[in-house]
């Protein structure tokens, strides 16, 4: 095995500001110096664009209209609600018989805001698209634009290596010209068993490669296509018995390649402090293996030190943006999550059907694929497949100015994460103040300059973004925990698009969560990232009219305020149900007109939810699990969020980022496909859950007393529909403290903390209230 530390060829480059255009113009035209390919294959597309077209879009008619008549009728509903309780709020003291100023004012207040809510919402549906591509009329491979592949990990506790490198496989093994096609893996623990399973990868890549490409296998991902239950061969192979007996000797050569990893030095230790290290991993001619081409396979390790901010995933893809700018500087990249293994080969021809079209080509960003998931089960009870993000909201805004940017699974043109550094001109003072002092981009303003072979190690270290505009304008942004969200919005506020391609068979597959604990840990670090940037100079109404157009600025601010919806659903989960106990009425009687008003507001949110799920192939279950998993995470993790950014605004706490864990928990697991809530979390998000079921329960027993002894069923029915309402579809709660007795379940010791001073509470404000 021949292993060369960053031994490659001198690359030649070319100047950054021939990098990104002045406008959105043609970018492959104004500068006829930059990636001479898809020049010749935008060329060659702008001709057969007058017979074929690369790709088509579609609008969804029905949908559209069933959606904007939904908008008219619900407005109209909100408004009259709106008009009921602002002519309440505006009638004379004395005339307000039985009713309390305080209550009312914090139901109207948590009214507004989910009415606000909704508002943004709706951007999303008022233009639903979808879209169909032809890769079949892409031009020849030769003239095809090279592509590099960014996967990051972080922690090899968490994010299993043999997971990893199956996710690089399928990466190296994507449908694409092998020498336009190069894998770089960023470890940002500098673990020695990342990078032992890398060479082994290589290895093993030898055999697998020639393999899937010879036998046109679909799944391409070993770990996937060794368990999966049927076979992913072409029909006119599955039943040949050379095709058998290959696969045999294929699975043979994984479970070898499984082994090298899992007999590593086990006792090795990785450190959070390391110097940077670039290899490119290579191997050795093997005998018993043909002369495979083999795509550019490369180990990146950036340094990292205690007195320098690393910047979490954003600061990992921006050194990979360097780094592979002086080794292969694709002008396309496509960017993974380690566990978010190519599902299937094509998805980089169906990209390119969108980057080398010539009528969006001059002006799009990237392409985003939906995050799909192998692990979900049929009813999904954590709603961890984020079906309304991936199948209705993204081709709302698909319909508009494009999806924002996913984290994962998108192909992104390098032109446009270089922000305003092109128009510096050629002041080489200036250029350096954007992207730094490494010789290669200030050399890069000769278009005859060539690297040094020692560079990536400089690009990787920690000193070099100091006084640059990395994070800044450069590259993936720093500002937030959520860099995807906030380099995606700023992307679009420049003028740039984006698209959602979604073919019927999944590009991408990963590993959903699938336990309470780590749905609300990530839960908590994503609504935090997004409030955040609703609270400072990234608020996406200060962008708009200027920068983006409004119905796109309300799918962004939607983005960034739903977890907002902690403060209505913490008030209308205590407010009216202490109300109900008091027999203070909170909304109309049942014999007043503005009754219906409530009721219809509250089926028509229902139905609407309803039908999204199961236009989208979800079962009853499904939308019964989305409505309790919201209410669960709004509760917990949106309020950690909302609290947890507004602290980092302040300056109380720093941004902090933990790896959501990959680890598969066979126990967890089990729970998790038989429907059954994992409560072993922290106190933090049980404790809030349990005192609002008990307030439920608590109040709905002493409401039901009251309506039927005392006769208030007119004046309070819709406060007592409210209890019965939360408590029967957070019933899996009562389920959990009182009913299982597996390990999922509440444990006695975190519950009775809870419970008994909220009983004691209760009792002493209902004593109160009767005085």
């Amino acid at each position: 095995m021949n292993n060369n530390h960053v031994a490659y060829g001198k690359v030649g480059l070319v100047g950054i500001d021939q990098l990104m255009p002045l406008k959105l113009t043609n970018i492959t035209r104004e500068h006829p110096m930059l990636y001479r390919e898809p020049i010749d294959a935008l060329e060659e597309m702008e001709g057969r664009e007058k017979r074929v077209p690369l790709n088509s879009l579609h609008v969804q008619k029905l949908l559209l209209i069933v959606n904007r008549l939904h908008v008219l009728l619900h407005s109209i509903a909100l408004a009259f609600m709106m008009y009921y309780r602002v002519c309440f709020l505006l009638q004379p003291t004395e005339t307000r018989e039985g009713h309390e100023l305080l209550p009312w004012l914090l139901v109207s207040a948590s009214e507004a805001i989910l009415s606000f809510i909704w508002v943004l919402d709706q951007a999303f549906r008022w233009r639903p698209v979808s879209r169909s591509v032809f890769p079949e009329r892409l031009p020849e491979d030769h003239k095809l634009s090279p592509i590099d592949v960014f996967i990051c990990t972080a922690d090899p506790t968490k994010e299993p290596t043999l997971d990893v490198m199956n996710t690089v496989l399928s990466s190296m093994a994507l449908d694409y010209p092998t020498n336009k096609l190069h894998v770089y893996l960023s470890d940002d623990a500098g673990s020695p068993l990342t990078l032992h399973a890398m060479r082994e990868a290589c290895k093993f890549a030898r055999w697998w490669l020639p393999f899937c490409r010879r036998y046109k296998i679909n799944n391409r991902c070993p770990k996937a296509y060794f368990s999966a239950l049927e076979d992913n061969a072409h029909a006119d192979f599955a039943r040949s018995s050379l095709y058998v007996a290959d696969k045999h000797t294929i699975k043979e050569k994984y479970e070898a390649f499984e082994e090298a990893i899992k007999t590593f030095r086990k006792d090795t230790a990785f450190s959070r402090h390391h110097p940077s290290l670039v290899e490119v991993i290579q191997e050795s001619m093997i005998d018993d293996v043909e002369n495979v081409k083999m795509p550019l396979l490369v180990y990146v390790s950036r340094e990292k030190k205690a007195s320098h901010p690393h910047h979490f995933k954003a600061g990992a893809l921006n050194v990979l943006l360097r780094v592979s700018w002086v080794m292969s500087n694709s002008p396309y990249i496509l960017v993974l999550d380690c566990d978010m293994f190519c599902n299937d080969p094509t998805s980089a021809r169906y990209a390119m059907c969108f980057h080398l079209d010539p009528k969006i080509s001059s002006s799009l960003s990237f392409v985003q694929f939906p995050q799909k998931f192998h692990n979900i089960s049929k009813n999904d009870i954590y709603d961890s497949q984020l079906r309304s993000l991936f199948t209705l909201q993204w081709q709302g805004m698909d319909g508009l100015m494009g999806p924002v940017m996913s984290g994962t699974g998108f192909y992104i043109k390098r032109a446009s994460l270089f922000g305003n550094c092109a128009s510096k001109g050629s002041d080489l003072l200036q250029q350096k103040h954007h992207v730094g002092s490494s010789n290669e981009f200030i050399g890069s303003l000769d278009r005859n300059y060539t690297s040094d072979l020692e560079e990536p190690h400089f690009l990787a270290s920690c000193n070099y973004e100091i006084g640059t505009k990395w994070g800044e304008e450069v590259g993936f942004l720093y500002y937030s925990v959520v860099e995807d969200y906030l380099t995606g919005f700023m992307l679009h506020s420049n003028g740039w698009s984006s698209v959602f391609c979604e073919p019927s068979r999944p590009q991408f597959l990963g590993k959903a969560t699938t336990n309470l604990n780590d749905v609300l840990i990530q839960g908590t670090r994503w609504y935090s990232g997004l409030f955040e940037n609703g609270i400072n100079r990234f608020c996406p109404f200060m962008y708009w009219p200027t920068r983006m157009p409004f119905l796109q600025c309300l799918c962004f601010a939607w983005l960034t305020y739903f977890p907002l919806y902690c403060v209505p659903l913490w008030c209308l989960a205590t407010v009216p149900q202490l109300s109900l106990l008091n027999g203070i009425p909170l909304y109309p009687k049942v014999s007043d007109p503005f009754f219906m008003v409530f009721v219809f507001i509250f089926l028509s949110a229902l139905v609407k939810h309803l039908l999204e799920v199961s236009l989208t192939g979800g079962t009853l279950h499904n939308w019964i699990n989305e409505q309790r998993i919201w209410m669960m995470k709004s509760v917990t993790c949106h309020l950690h969020g909302c609290l947890d950014a507004l602290l980092k605004k302040f300056g109380i706490r720093e941004a902090s980022f933990v790896p959501t864990n990959k680890l598969e928990d066979d126990e967890q697991t089990l729970l998790y496909q038989m429907d059954k809530y994992d409560f072993r979390a922290p106190n933090i998000f049980i404790a809030p859950m349990l005192f609002l079921i008990t307030v439920n329960i608590y109040c709905l027993v002493g409401g039901v007393y009251r309506v039927f002894l005392v006769g208030d069923c007119d004046k309070l029915f819709i406060q007592l529909f409210l209890a019965v309402f939360i408590v029967t579809v957070n019933y899996p709660l009562v389920e959990g403290l009182l009913v299982r007795k597996d390990k999922g379940r509440i444990s006695k010791l975190v519950a009775i903390p809870v419970i008994l001073p909220t009983l004691a509470l209760l009792a002493f404000f209902n004593l109160l209230g009767n005085a």
